[in-house]
């Protein structure tokens, strides 16, 4: 969570959102080439909290270093899984990265699923008080003689809107949330104000949000479970293996919280056979993929493409052409 004031930027900003499996990092890589043949340079700055972290390449489905070398990449590799990176350090980061991509006569393309991040850049976030250690030391007592489902439940009574965002087990944010309305008395939610972006002469919005969304609910839980067994075809347990073999990683860290990540490191523990992983780990990433749908279904802005009809490449190629002539 955020404890400082983060502004809105002004730089137009492209971006491609949608929930996981959705095909975005393929339809940000057929946009640059198709922008290079019109004598665009394209470049992709990853809107992904995942994808930061340094050695989970296969559960977050890090884009290979072959389509890395096809066009520059941001933001991919650039904290290691005891770090934190919060919707603010992005917003930081991000600004940084627009100028200096811009400057150098490219265009920014923002690609991602954690919408946070896209609704922290487009609104700025609002402060929040700093951590109360007393208040949170009770939010984990109750914690563990409720379970965080229950909390969870709290929460949606408090808050339903940062509720249905969050899963059941996401501990750090339920407890931050909680502790931010025990400070307070507001919902975090309430705190997180929009704020207006400003728009162009004839009320045109600065910002082109192109969002992949499934007309069949099915269909994207087929692709979820096509690529979760993929993931762990091509080495998903290896990797998490090598994760722990480290000694200083835990499962409460929020890099090991990533869908999939928790699971793989259950069953390492012997909690769970490798059966329960791909069973859980594709609940989890559909759930993951209902909260990715819930956020994007709250930023009107939007232009929205069906990720499981007709091709998209020409749809969205038409929206950021002529974004690019109003905003060149």
């Amino acid at each position: 969570m955020v404890d400082q004031a983060v502004p809105i930027t002004n730089t137009p900003w492209i971006g491609i959102a949608g929930p996981t499996a959705s095909g975005k990092s393929a339809l940000a890589l057929a946009l640059g080439d198709e922008l290079a043949k019109a004598g665009r340079q394209a470049e992709i700055i990853s809107v992904d909290s995942a994808l930061v972290y340094r050695g989970m390449d296969i559960g977050t489905a890090k884009p290979s270093p072959q389509e890395q070398a096809l066009f520059p990449h941001h933001l991919i590799d650039i904290r290691d899984p005891l770090q934190a990176y919060s919707a603010a350090d992005f917003v930081r980061d991000t600004q940084r990265l627009m100028g200096e991509i811009t400057a150098r006569g490219a265009v920014p393309l923002l690609v991602g699923g954690t919408m946070l991040y896209f609704k922290a850049l487009s609104d700025g976030l609002d402060p929040l008080p700093p951590a109360n250690p007393v208040v949170r030391a009770e939010l984990e007592t109750r914690a563990l003689a409720l379970g965080w489902p229950a909390m969870h439940a709290e929460l949606a009574q408090i808050d339903p809107v940062t509720a249905a965002r969050l899963a059941p087990n996401d501990s750090q944010r339920i407890q931050r949330a909680l502790e931010v309305y025990a400070i307070t008395g507001q919902p975090i939610s309430a705190l997180h104000t929009a704020k207006t972006i400003a728009n162009n002469a004839d009320g045109d919005c600065r910002n082109l949000l192109i969002s992949l969304e499934p007309a069949s609910r099915s269909a994207l839980h087929a692709r979820i479970a096509q690529r979760f067994d993929a993931m762990l075809t091509q080495g998903f347990v290896a990797e998490v293996e090598s994760l722990r073999a480290r000694g200083d990683l835990h499962p409460d860290l929020p890099s090991m919280r990533c869908v999939g990540y928790r699971q793989v490191w259950h069953l390492l523990d012997g909690q769970i056979n490798f059966a329960q992983v791909r069973e859980q780990g594709i609940a989890a990433t559909r759930q993951l993929a209902k909260r990715q749908i819930t956020w994007l279904r709250s930023m009107p802005q939007r232009q929205v493409l069906t990720c499981d009809g007709p091709p998209v490449l020409a749809p969205a190629l038409a929206l950021v052409q002529q974004f690019l002539d109003k905003h060149p």
